[in-house]
């Protein structure tokens, strides 16, 4: 798979079909009539028995992976739980589209916390880019007009924002966990195993969790599971540190227009023309932000590549992303 992942064709296909995989993950959560707990704990709990057995895979083909290389992608799990939690409540309040592309801000902010941090500064675009992103949600949320699209817009886009908030902290420990490209799936399941048992918590401390699966929503959260959480994020997590920064950023874009289009097509999402600026505004900062990031690091001897600081961080498999 190395091998032919290092051709840059197949690496933007892999990425591709990674993006429009993860692009249902708001239509399957929608369509499964779940609450946010429930949706978040569900999609996470359906993925671990596949997870486990290439996790197992992966350990018996490279030798079992280190306490300390685990920690860093367990303690992601945590905040992968809450920006689930709250990712499912702006699709509920703002719709399937638009709440991922609010969603889609963590590129924005991964390097002003890595920054803070990790003492690690962020490129002059990405800079120039934020008060962008941050007029993109303020015209989202509905706050300056009258009859924005959503049960609750302003809610919504508040949710939308703490998922993408809370993003940055999966992302920024996955990458400390995932510096081996060859185990996409360890690390993976290490991430949605925390995530579960975290969602688990969250639900029952708050009671809006339902333990016991409900058909047919359960059937959709377990197409949710395998397509997006297992699926999506491992086709993104193997290809995209392979690529330019600037390939990805408009690759993944693939994932919040998908959203839009189909969240127009299959439950009559209608935002305003001001939402729809918005939107426009958010996603054109993040390519503009994105295509100023360096590309993934050589390969060492040992086969092991670091992805760069600020690849990995475009992705949303909230489980998403994705």
């Amino acid at each position: 798979m190395e091998k032919w992942l290092a051709n840059p064709r197949n690496a933007r296909i892999c990425a591709g079909l990674g993006a429009a995989t993860i692009a249902w993950s708001s239509i399957l959560v929608k369509l499964s009539h779940a609450s946010p707990e429930t949706a978040a704990i569900f999609r996470c709990a359906y993925a671990l028995p596949l997870l486990a057995l290439l996790a197992f895979l992966e350990d018996r083909r490279l030798g079992a992976r280190a306490w300390a290389d685990r920690r860093p992608a367990i303690y992601g799990g945590v905040f992968m739980a809450v920006d689930l939690i709250l990712w499912h409540h702006s699709i509920d309040d703002v719709g399937a589209g638009l709440a991922t592309v609010l969603a889609n801000i963590q590129v924005g902010l991964v390097p002003l916390v890595a920054w803070a941090v990790l003492s690690e500064h962020p490129g002059r675009r990405v800079l120039l880019a934020l008060p962008v992103t941050l007029a993109g949600v303020l015209l989202i949320s509905g706050v300056v007009e009258n009859g924005a699209y959503g049960k609750d817009p302003g809610a919504g886009a508040l949710y939308g924002v703490g998922a993408g908030i809370s993003y940055v902290g999966v992302l920024l420990l996955l990458r400390r966990g995932g510096v081996d490209l060859r185990r996409p799936a360890g690390p993976l399941f290490d991430l949605t195993l925390t995530a579960a048992v975290t969602a688990c918590v969250v639900g029952a401390v708050t009671g809006a969790a339902n333990f016991v699966p409900v058909w047919p929503g359960a059937a959709w959260l377990i197409v949710l599971a395998l397509t997006s959480q297992v699926a999506g994020w491992l086709l993104i997590t193997m290809s995209l540190p392979r690529l330019p920064a600037a390939m990805t950023s408009l690759l993944l874009m693939i994932q919040p227009i998908g959203s839009l289009i189909l969240g127009a097509l299959l439950f009559s999402e209608n935002p305003s023309a001001l939402q729809l600026l918005g939107v426009g505004l958010v996603i054109g900062a993040v390519i503009f932000a994105t295509r100023a990031l360096p590309g993934p690091a050589a390969p060492d001897s040992g086969g092991e590549t670091r992805p760069c600081d600020e690849v990995l961080p475009q992705s949303r498999a909230n489980a998403t992303a994705g």
